[in-house]
């Protein structure tokens, strides 16, 4: 068969069209190809990256057991100690195997002197994929006391003027009859409420406010019996719940002489009728020993000369030293101190308290010389606490508007008004939290302050003043991937 030029011609474009047809379908095909493997690839990696989640999460729960294992039920030291003593993941990575599956490495940011925050980061990878990781940031928080803007060893009463924005704990069950931003909690179930009459069993934390809780009946009771009251607590209540034990810090209290005494802050001895401490804003604090002080009023009226030979009428010249104020330190004084000033870009506590042996127990006074006690800024940069062994007492000489920026502690006594030569007063403004063994009071027969604002300082939940009690259970406060 002979073939005319019109037949090699469509000849030639039939193989032309088949050609560009393979082209086209191998094309099609390899672009399939490479997007079935790039999902299976894709999938293969999901899986893995979800595992190396699953590892770096598995190294945060280690660590969590690690804590509560070295840390558990143990003083302030002995938690100190623990972290003084190379903890894993603190100098260098701790790195160990999970299951077979893969690996996790954390490493610890340990808390600073004085600090409640610890900061864990996991990163996780499995034996498959290696160079998949995922990495997981954790901070964990020991409570502070200074989280309660009211917290006491007895029976606390709120009249129904009362607004309070903090936590409330008492030991010895509580009577509230204002309003409760936070949550209201108590030691007891049930108590024989004083302000009440007595010879009734009241709620661990009730209102007489209307219409009044009924009596308690026998605890344990059944779900349902004690009266849901938003309109007084409108976070709740709680009760029972655990003790927060004032006898602890005494073993505190030793461990912070310790640090003063160890190069984290100043230690002042036990002298005269004890140290007038004032913060300066230039980071300083200048400190007079007390030479003489009325035994009621507690205003003072000789100081001592620094080279322990004459006294003086105020607290300057011959008888006034001058220290740099310890940052995230102690200042503790073996005996009575009286404070005043200004915190600027310092974070301290100030102790009180006699662990020499001898003498009683020591108490802190402030509202000197009509003076507020105030913090330059109200950020985690600014931040004052004052443990007194006994009592922390406001005096006469306080102004007639008081304000108060700290966190307080009587640990057996009580935070309030000084009982005497204390006549009648405005207000007081309080920003910070109170920790008092008996009830805190600032009324007292014709004297005390007329209106009392007591503001909770949120600082505090993150930032406690340096060395103040904590409980002993670490706990997650804040997750995050990083």
């Amino acid at each position: 068969m002979i073939m005319t030029g019109s037949n090699k011609t469509k000849s030639g474009t039939v193989l032309v069209y088949v050609l560009v047809m393979m082209s086209v379908s191998s094309i099609v095909l390899l672009s399939l190809m490479q997007y079935i493997t790039s999902q299976i690839r894709f999938g293969y990696s999901r899986v893995e990256k979800d595992q190396s989640f699953h590892v770096a999460e598995a190294g945060i729960q280690y660590y969590r057991w690690y804590l509560a294992h070295g840390t558990s039920g143990k003083t302030a030291q002995q938690i100190q100690d623990f972290w003084d003593n190379d903890p894993l993941g603190v100098n260098a990575p701790y790195e160990a195997d999970f299951e077979g599956i893969g690996k996790y490495s954390i490493n610890v940011d340990p808390p600073s002197y004085g600090s409640t925050i610890v900061t864990v980061r996991s990163t996780g990878w499995t034996n498959k994929m290696p160079e998949t990781k995922r990495t997981i940031q954790v901070r964990f928080r020991r409570p502070s006391w200074s989280e309660y803007i009211f917290l006491s060893n007895s029976f606390i009463n709120f009249g129904d003027q009362a607004e309070v924005y903090g936590k409330v704990h008492s030991n010895g069950g509580v009577r509230f009859d204002g309003l409760a931003h936070n949550v209201v909690s108590s030691l007891k179930a049930t108590f024989d409420d004083p302000s009440y009459g007595g010879n009734r069993q009241e709620f661990g934390v009730h209102t007489t406010d209307n219409p009044a809780d009924p009596g308690a009946p026998a605890y344990p009771w059944p779900a349902g019996t004690v009266p849901v009251r938003p309109d007084v607590f409108e976070a709740g209540r709680e009760f029972p719940v655990p003790e927060v034990s004032f006898s602890g810090v005494t073993t505190d209290l030793a461990n912070m002489k310790a640090q003063a005494q160890g190069g984290f802050g100043k230690y002042l001895e036990n002298t005269g009728y004890g140290w007038r401490i004032k913060f300066k804003t230039d980071g300083t604090f200048d400190a007079c020993v007390v030479e003489k002080a009325n035994d009621n009023t507690h205003v003072i009226s000789k100081y001592r000369r620094t080279g322990g030979t004459g006294t003086c009428d105020s607290c300057s010249g011959q008888c006034l030293a001058n220290y740099p104020i310890p940052n995230n330190g102690i200042i503790f004084v073996e005996n009575n101190a009286w404070v005043e000033g200004t915190i600027n870009k310092r974070r301290v506590t100030v102790v009180a308290a006699n662990l020499s042996g001898g003498g009683g127990q020591k108490d802190i006074y402030i509202g000197i010389s009509n003076s507020n006690l105030r913090y330059a800024a109200y950020d985690c940069d600014n931040m004052l606490g004052l443990i007194a062994q006994r009592d922390v007492r406001v005096l006469g000489q306080c102004p007639d508007d008081f304000i108060v920026d700290a966190a307080l502690i009587a640990q057996t006594g009580a935070v309030g008004i000084n009982d005497n030569g204390f006549s009648g007063k405005n207000a007081l403004t309080f920003n910070g939290a109170i920790a008092s063994y008996l009830q805190p009071y600032f009324v007292h027969g014709n004297g005390g302050f007329g209106v009392r604002t007591y503001n909770f300082n949120n600082n505090l939940l993150y930032c406690p003043p340096p060395y103040f009690p904590t409980g002993t259970e670490y706990s997650v406060d804040l997750w995050e991937e990083l």
